[in-house]
């Protein structure tokens, strides 16, 4: 007879606890133990609990492979869900196993948990194990299957009603989230609705009264970019430092369908140089919003609204500051369409630079943060969960990344882009436009227009300064790049070990089928990034105030804007900075330290970040680690 030790972590939330009967058998490469029913105690199973156990087993299990845990229910009450964190198990020799979970148990079906050692398949690889890790994939894509979302996009999770409840438990938020991302929700929009911005569908009287909403939810930057917004000098930043930074590229020659000329934009330029030059040397870029073009418009509060496909000069100037040197409001030059200029009558060109936000914020919303940061996570996450048992190597790599993705998407595809969604109250895109423009943007993205050192050099801005999106970036992408590469090269010691791991291979099969937080700062003030545009673009040059304020978003439109911007922008509690592994799935000392290399390497990051931020008027913390989320989940 042989003394096993185990000790049992419950998760940390507050409905992590059980009052279930749990039965434990160990399996080992001698066989398995006999059913073990652990002690019936009050306090041995509640939230943040640590209990330990004596299992008495008839002969040596040898080298432990998993356990295998059960839920029986307790004086015939109904089965609650346990979150069990992890098991640890010491045996008779001394020698003692890490079982990390991490995870729940909600049915009564038994849950096998494989030893915390990351495995790649060989033909060495016990059957056992080969068993396990096949039912543990069997479940996981019974659980986890794909559908069309929309033709032409990326497939997603199949979801009765795309209702989150009807996800697995251990796709869903937890507690602490869900309260928080609904309080977050509720209380701007009651606030909102108490001071009668949500029941007011009339226009703006004058652009300073948007300050009676936009003070209502405030953040670091939000009341600087209120007050600058105007500024040539901060819309040309936008480009590189907003929320669409990866839109911008170097220009070496006009395109022929934006008729500017030298005579046109001298005035900006001035005597020193001229366009051929300033094309020549570099400095000028191009934001061009071709992608727009045809995509149908929404009807708010039975009103048609209007979106432009523009394009936009910008010009890098002695002072370094990128600036707006022309704009045309279409893609098909002519007289009904004419281009922008600085030296226009003030309203001209303020409200140019209005429909350029108005199309950035379409773009970003639906291309650069909805397809490319979201619904690409999504790919990620089922194939991941599909492909990968708990026990490989690069599930232990990435699943930290995919945390609460499913659920978050689930309720964008419904509350956000779906019928009667935010979309459709107040963006102009719409139910109807946001299909048809993911389509579009879906043969843009590619794999190296999803790595950072790609598509900056793709775009040819890898000089120009005052690029922070750029340099900030560029030096997580080097941590995380050597973090990953050297976690891989220490359980793939050759190229053939790659080629011949089938679950590695199957996961790559499937997979083939970037920034949340700024987005109130920028959007809050609603003409900085208008969510839709009431009037048509202009077909001549002429505005007045009066012009603009007809064509922004109505009032109650603004508010719901605001609403959304404030929600999606603002993490809600239960949230894990880049680089933090709270659950500790790996268990081998190398990986381990791996890890805390990864971790200091990025609290250097954060340092320079923090200290060079104090000398900005304009703080760019967006991509301080400490302020990157772990995972996409909001």
């Amino acid at each position: 007879m042989a003394v096993y030790k185990m000790e049992v972590a419950t998760g940390l939330d507050l409905a992590a606890g059980t009052y279930n009967n749990i039965v434990v058998v160990l399996v080992g490469v001698n066989g398995e133990s006999e059913r073990h029913d652990l002690p019936h105690h009050w306090s041995h199973f509640l939230p943040g609990s640590m209990a330990t156990f004596d299992l008495n087993v008839k002969e040596d299990l040898g080298e432990l492979l998993f356990v295998r845990l059960t839920l029986e229910c307790y004086l015939n009450f109904p089965i609650d869900s346990w979150f069990c964190q992890y098991v640890k198990v010491t045996c008779p020799s001394g020698q003692i196993y890490h079982f990390p979970y991490y995870q729940w148990l909600s049915k009564t079906a038994p849950v096998e948990i494989p030893e915390g050692k990351g495995v790649v398949i060989t033909e060495n690889t016990h059957a056992l194990l080969l068993k396990q890790r096949k039912a543990e994939l069997e479940v996981n894509r019974e659980l986890h299957k794909w559908k069309v979302y929309a033709e032409g996009v990326p497939h997603c999770i199949d979801v009765e009603d795309d209702d989150v409840l009807k996800l697995p438990p251990n796709d869903q938020f937890s507690a602490l989230k869900v309260c928080s991302f609904g309080y977050n929700l509720f209380s701007t929009g009651f606030e909102t609705m108490l001071k009668g911005f949500l029941f007011n569908k009339n226009s703006w009287h004058h652009l300073e009264d948007i300050k009676l909403l936009s003070c209502l939810r405030q953040s670091q930057n939000s009341g600087i970019v209120r007050e600058i917004w105007k500024e040539d000098s901060f819309f040309g930043s936008q480009f590189l430092n907003g929320n669409n930074p990866i839109l911008i590229k170097k220009c070496f020659k006009i395109p022929g369908n934006f008729p500017v000329d030298n005579k046109m934009v001298a005035s900006s330029l001035g005597t020193s140089t001229n366009l051929k030059q300033e094309l020549q040397n570099g400095h000028m870029f191009l934001a061009d919003y071709k992608i727009l073009e045809n995509i149908p418009t929404n009807t708010i509060h039975d009103k048609k609204q209007f979106i432009a496909a523009p394009m936009c000069l910008l010009w890098k100037n002695p002072k370094d500051q990128l600036v707006p040197i022309a704009i045309q409001l279409s893609q098909t030059p002519g007289e009904h369409s004419p281009v922008f200029l600085p030296s226009d009558a003030e309203f001209d060109w303020l409200l140019a630079k209005i429909w350029v936000r108005n199309a950035d914020f379409q773009v970003h919303e639906v291309d650069s943060h909805l397809l490319r940061t979201h619904f690409i996570a999504e790919v990620f996450y089922i194939a991941t969960i599909r492909q990968l048992p708990m026990g490989h190597p690069v599930y232990k790599l990435i699943f930290p990344h995919l945390r609460y993705t499913l659920e978050i998407n689930v309720l964008a595809r419904k509350q956000l882009t779906g019928p009667k969604g935010l979309f459709d109250q107040a963006v102009v895109t719409g139910n109807g436009g946001v299909p048809i423009l993911l389509k579009k943007a879906m043969k843009g993205v590619t794999y190296s227009s999803l790595c950072l050192p790609d598509n900056i050099a793709s775009r040819g801005m890898e000089s120009i300064p005052n690029y922070l999106y750029r340099d900030d970036g560029m030096k997580i992408w080097l941590a995380v790049e050597s973090f990953v590469s050297d976690i891989v090269n220490y359980y793939y010691t050759s190229d053939e070990m790659v080629r011949q791991d089938p679950e590695l291979q199957a996961w790559n099969a499937l997979t083939a089928c970037g920034l949340s937080n700024l987005q109130f700062d920028h959007y809050s003030w609603m003409p900085n990034g208008p969510t839709s545009m009431r009037s048509p673009p202009p077909t001549a040059k002429g505005a007045t105030i009066e012009t603009i304020l007809q064509a922004l978003p109505d009032i109650k439109t603004t508010a719901i804007g605001m609403i959304t911007v404030w929600t999606i922008g603002n993490e809600p509690k239960d949230r894990r900075c880049l680089g933090n592994y709270t659950n500790v799935r790996f268990t081998e000392e190398t990986p381990q330290q791996l890890i805390k290399e990864f971790q200091e390497k990025l609290a250097e990051i954060s340092k320079h970040i923090q200290e060079r931020n104090k000398t900005m008027k304009l703080p760019y913390t967006y991509l301080d680690p400490f302020v990157i989320e772990n995972s996409i989940s909001v």
